[in-house]
């Protein structure tokens, strides 16, 4: 049904209820009311890349390793496949007036958060530093979730709104300033996109202030930018226990009932916490005005009613047996091997099984599950790690050796031995094999959510860009053999790569790649398929180059802005094939589409021996304005697959706003009459360049 219909239908059931009984259905978890038929719910559920804590789910890679695939249209599978198990599951759970939480239909998800710095610990949720591929990625992803039909399949959320990106310890007390232009300009055009173009149906407010104001209870994010200048009509819910923050840490109130009188003045409808519990009790202090109460009730309802929870709808027929199918984990699979950037190659990889008489397997991450799921996951029932994946790869046709090498971050194995005891075995295991396989990385427990992680001294977020010592000595050990190593990085930010860059033969970075991850990463190894994933972030040399981690001004930040050469650049990635533009040009003709500005059509080639898919990226300078980022920005991509000698032309669409600029008012406005567009496999930097052996082609334009 229509929005219109929805909330008609709404208003009528919430007219029925006493105000205490619309008061109730504000917190997340909303009760049963009994006379009127309604059953309990509960609001909380999460679905990043899978459906999440609830059991059994087809666990995709991690946010940060999709969007390292730039594949809008597999995205936008992704979750509607998240959408259909979420559904199986709901309709058993409901079935057996199972209500609990993690087991409705709104899915606090995507993160569309902008990843500015690689020590936020929750980097990994995101889809990285660039606000155009999150805004692409993210209307995908809502797009999935909530479907195109009548009713609703599932509600996404687009989280956290906004300007969030650490420190996380110090997130229930932070003020972020940042500038009208950087806001403008960085922060905010994901969300909008969400909004405008991909009508997701929440939104999820911040821990932190905003130039002074609590997120949650923010009268310039909720009121006047999100529902005033958007338009955006679902609703609003606080982050989990946000709310009393307002007076325990941000001393913005005294009270319980004050906080909650704030957050409703703002436009927040839904707590997540315990703040609203006392919603009646400012409603007699004379804080909250019934109709504020009764106008967000209405507005839940409405989104109830649009996932046809009263009415039905054919998706109450999705059966159990939809989870983790066949189909769902071959996407799995799939989305992992795209999600891979082969960051290095001395021409080592693909493997060539029968050249290979014993491989080494070594590494903290080679059989750990953990760094597959990343945080926010749901439970496989078949976890591949990438020793398993090999080992079912090879079968008997190869020998296997393998060694753990080290732990994570504890300097010993064994609690009476000394310290760095697998190194040994680590030596003798290269030295007895042809090549090794080095897995090395993080997990969730060193990168991830403040009060959900071991790293309590940083409430999640690194230090620095340095593994442990324990996995950089065991590099320098197997640096030492002659056995040549590819190094495998599971981890979802930037970590140094340096030392690895210099002495191993081949770098992949793996992100944390879900449940499939060791099968996909066999095969991308031994060459079934070509690695074919961008970085979504910059790999920088050194945090010295980088602000203070509490600035969130974008000067110095990510690669629209930053002004020395990255380790890894943004949009940077290796394949096996060689894919080259071999010519471009732009036209102002860009079809049907009304948001394009301009189309640009790109003959490309790949001139490789080996077939493979790659990510053509145009970035865009604009020549005649001093308000443009210092660098080129991305304004468009496409996947691509060319088998070996294939040569295709490729069109893609330049949407207008990337012809704009932000001026320090946070007004858009031209970005002038010339423009220098860069088309190619990376960006226009000089170390892609380098790292490429290949310049984009230039196209310039006037309006």
């Amino acid at each position: 049904m229509d929005r219109k219909t929805a909330r008609e239908k709404a208003k009528a059931l919430v007219e029925k209820m006493t105000l205490e009984e619309r008061a109730s259905q504000l917190s997340y978890k909303a009760p049963a009311i009994g006379r009127l038929g309604i059953p309990a719910y509960n609001w909380w559920n999460e679905a990043l890349h899978g459906v999440a804590r609830a059991g059994q789910a087809t666990v995709f890679p991690q946010a940060i390793g999709m969007a390292a695939t730039f594949d809008t249209d597999l995205i936008q599978e992704i979750a509607d496949v998240v959408a259909t198990e979420g559904r199986a599951k709901y309709n058993a759970y409901s079935a057996l007036e199972d209500r609990d939480i993690y087991k409705g239909l709104t899915f606090w998800s995507p993160n569309i958060n902008i990843f500015r710095d690689p020590r936020w610990g929750r980097g990994h949720e995101t889809y990285g530093e660039d606000p155009y591929l999150t805004s692409r990625l993210g209307v995908a992803y809502v797009k999935g979730l909530q479907g195109e039909g009548e009713v609703m399949k599932a509600a996404a959320c687009a989280k956290h709104f906004a300007v969030h990106s650490g420190p996380e310890a110090l997130r229930h007390e932070f003020n972020a300033e940042v500038s009208k232009k950087d806001m403008q300009e960085t922060y905010l055009p994901a969300f909008e996109a969400l909004v405008k173009e991909a009508g997701v149906e929440s939104v999820m407010g911040a821990y932190n202030r905003t130039n002074g104001e609590p997120c949650c209870g923010s009268k310039t994010l909720l009121q006047d930018i999100l529902r005033g200048t958007w338009g955006f009509e679902g609703h609003v819910v606080s982050d989990c226990w946000a709310l009393k923050d307002f007076h325990e840490h941000h001393k913005v109130t005294s009270t319980f009932r004050e906080s909650a009188a704030m957050a409703m003045a703002a436009g927040c409808d839904l707590n997540c916490g315990v703040t609203y519990l006392h919603l009646l009790g400012a409603y007699e202090d004379g804080l909250v005005t019934e109709e504020q109460i009764t106008e967000a009730a209405i507005r839940l309802y409405t989104t109830r009613y649009l996932l046809g929870l009263f009415d039905g709808s054919e998706f109450d027929l999705i059966p159990y047996d939809k989870v983790e199918c066949a189909q769902h984990l071959a996407l799995a699979k799939k989305a992992a091997t795209e999600s891979f950037v082969l960051l290095k190659n001395d021409g080592i990889l693909p493997l060539k099984k029968e050249k290979i008489k014993t491989l080494g397997i070594i590494g903290p991450n080679a059989n750990s599950r953990a760094s597959l799921i990343g945080n926010y996951h749901g439970t496989a029932s078949d976890f591949v790690t990438v020793q398993e994946g090999l080992m079912r790869y090879l079968g008997d046709d190869v020998r296997v050796l393998t060694s753990v090498g080290c732990e994570l971050f504890k300097k010993k194995t064994e609690n009476l031995a000394q310290e760095f005891d697998r190194l040994a075995e680590a030596k003798i295991v290269a030295r007895n094999s042809d090549v090794v396989i080095l897995c090395v990385g993080l997990d969730e427990t060193m990168e991830g959510e403040g009060g959900d992680v071991s790293n309590m001294d940083e409430s999640g977020d690194k230090r620095d860009l340095q593994l442990p010592e324990s996995q950089r000595r065991l590099m320098e050990t197997l640096a030492k053999t002659d056995t040549p190593v590819i190094l495998c990085m599971m981890a979802g930010s930037d970590v140094d790569l340096s030392y690895a860059s210099e002495h191993f033969s081949a770098v992949l970075q793996l992100w944390y790649p879900g449940g499939q991850g060791g099968t996909a990463a066999a095969e991308v190894l031994f060459g079934e398929c070509s690695p074919s994933g961008k970085l979504p972030v910059t790999f920088y040399e050194t945090l010295e180059e980088l602000p203070a981690f509490t600035d969130y001004a974008m000067k110095g930040r990510t690669y629209r802005y930053m002004e020395r050469k990255a380790q890894y650049p943004f949009g940077y990635g290796l394949t096996y094939g060689k894919c080259r533009v071999m010519e471009a040009a732009a036209c102002a003709d860009a079809g049907t589409d009304a948001k394009a500005a301009l189309r640009i059509t790109a003959t490309v080639k790949n001139e490789g021996t080996s077939d493979t898919e790659d990510v053509l990226q145009v970035y865009v300078k604009k020549e005649d304005s001093a308000l443009d980022t210092p660098n080129p920005s991305l304004c468009a991509f496409a996947r691509v697959a060319l088998r070996q000698g294939e040569e295709k032309e490729i069109s893609l669409e330049i949407p207008q706003l990337s012809l704009t600029v932000v001026n320090e008012d946070g007004e858009r406005v031209s970005g002038g009459e010339h423009y220098r567009f860069f088309v190619g496999f990376s960006q226009p930097d000089e170390r892609s360049v380098e790292l490429m052996g290949e310049k984009p082609l230039e196209l310039a334009w006037s309006m």
